[in-house]
């Protein structure tokens, strides 16, 4: 159901360091970008991710309760992608780690303070 998200940013280079990096991790690349925008995806059909400069002019700012999850495979790629996130500079929001039943998630802020969830729903 989700075709893309887009998360607004005051610094488009220094986020899309950051993103770069981190999605290195998940083999994610840049599909599509402009001055004001930046989007990658892991392949055709599959749901994207991108940042972009808010089309207002004013300044970007982090949605009150906002978070985008992120859905991975292995709780082992949870840790990698939570870890190699504050490695980039993230603020911590919730150590990887089960959350109730089999949910397994990281949470963290990007750079520009968005709440972003890494999860996965298995065993290993």
């Amino acid at each position: 159901m989700i075709g893309y998200t887009t998360l607004g940013t005051n610094d488009i280079e220094k986020s899309a360091k950051f993103y770069d990096s981190l999605f290195a991790e998940i083999d994610a690349k840049r599909i599509m970008e402009n001055d004001s925008f930046i989007i990658w995806s892991t392949g055709p059909g599959k749901p994207e991710f991108a940042i972009t400069k808010p089309f207002d002019g004013k300044s970007a700012s982090v949605g009150n309760g906002v978070m985008i999850a992120i859905a991975l495979d292995t709780r082992k790629k949870v840790d990698e992608l939570y870890l190699k996130a504050i490695e980039l500079g993230a603020q911590d929001e919730g150590a990887s780690g089960l959350r109730g039943g089999d949910f397994y998630a990281g949470y963290i802020r990007d750079l520009d303070g968005n709440k972003l969830n890494f999860f996965t729903m298995a065993t290993s």
